[in-house]
């Protein structure tokens, strides 16, 4: 295969194998387990870029900025993807230099603290959607909407949660950096958990606001922009299905865009898993005319070299 510029989502849950075990040690041993198939692909030659999910270690910040909250100030939302944009960089630009170490391969990795601008006219700002934070009880629901003015929701029979916008990006305001990097062959990490959210005031000033990027949205924005000849989403599964956990569940090999149209039509992909990761290579696919591809961790690379494996998105 020629040398191909590649980038790489991985689920912010990948780095958490075992909800009993979740210290920083384990998310970094986990990491390290991660990336070992996209270390092929950079040992093959190809450019990779990688951005990475933050859904729960977002929610160990909020976890404890609650626990603390009569000794400590609380923490923005823009300011927790910031966090985990670094903390979870560092593991995985460590991960990577470590496994390249053994191959006795010298490769410079870097990670970018990426802003990503929505509209502050979005419509999701006037309909919160998206679960964060821990579960909490009816009672303490109701507390935290009369004191801090939360939007809270029943989630899957589990409790309640706060819910908060997640508005479509539409720039990467790092994006002239992260190119940069690329083009100087730097191995780069960027736009981590959907990138921190900001919005443009009237004087042109950044501001960043109380929302969460879809993260498969965001990473396709800027494989787009790059212009990238594969544009991979790793997740739980090897493959999208169609039917997903009934009898006549079929895995899907290929899809073309009017394909997955198709499916998308016919409510096939959970909203808040499957869903946003088939609109994201919908979306690669149509504008670049590239491959994108669905599969989990492990099976990164092998999809990358073959059509039999993980799901394939062709015009």
């Amino acid at each position: 295969m020629d040398k191909k510029l590649i980038v790489v989502a991985i689920g912010g849950n990948s780095l958490i194998t075992d909800s009993k075990n979740i210290s920083v040690k384990s998310q970094y041993d986990t990491a390290r387990e991660s990336i070992r198939p996209i270390i092929k692909l950079i040992k093959d030659g190809h450019n990779v870029v990688i951005t990475h999910g933050n859904g729960p270690q977002v929610g160990f910040i909020l976890r404890r900025a609650e626990y603390a909250k009569t000794i400590l100030h609380s923490v923005p939302l823009d300011s927790c993807v910031a966090d985990t944009q670094g903390s979870i960089g560092y593991q995985i630009q460590m991960a990577i230099c470590n496994e390249l170490a053994k191959e006795g391969i010298k490769r410079d990795v870097v990670t970018v603290v990426t802003q990503v601008e929505v509209d502050k006219n979005d419509p999701a700002f006037e309909n919160p959607a998206k679960p964060i934070g821990s579960f909490m009880t009816k009672d303490e629901a109701e507390k935290q909407v009369k004191k801090e003015g939360w939007v809270v929701t029943e989630d899957a029979n589990r409790g309640y949660r706060r819910v908060v916008p997640s508005p479509k990006p539409y720039d990467i305001v790092e994006y002239n950096v992260i190119k940069s990097l690329i083009d100087s062959n730097i191995i780069t990490i960027a736009v981590g958990g959907g990138g921190v959210p900001v919005i443009r005031d009237e004087k042109g000033d950044l501001a960043g606001c109380e929302a969460v990027i879809d993260k498969d949205l965001a990473t396709c924005l800027l494989a787009k922009r790059l212009n990238a000849d594969m544009f991979v989403v790793s997740t739980a599964v090897p493959k999208a299905c169609i039917n997903f956990g009934k009898p006549d569940q079929t895995e899907l090999d290929v899809l073309t865009i009017a394909q997955a149209e198709k499916y998308i039509g016919e409510n096939q992909f959970g909203k808040g898993s499957m869903l946003p990761k088939v609109q994201a290579m919908v979306d690669f696919v149509r504008n670049t005319g590239n491959i994108g591809i669905i599969t989990d961790p492990k099976h990164i690379a092998d999809a990358v070299y073959s059509d039999k494996i993980g799901t394939r998105f062709v015009k």
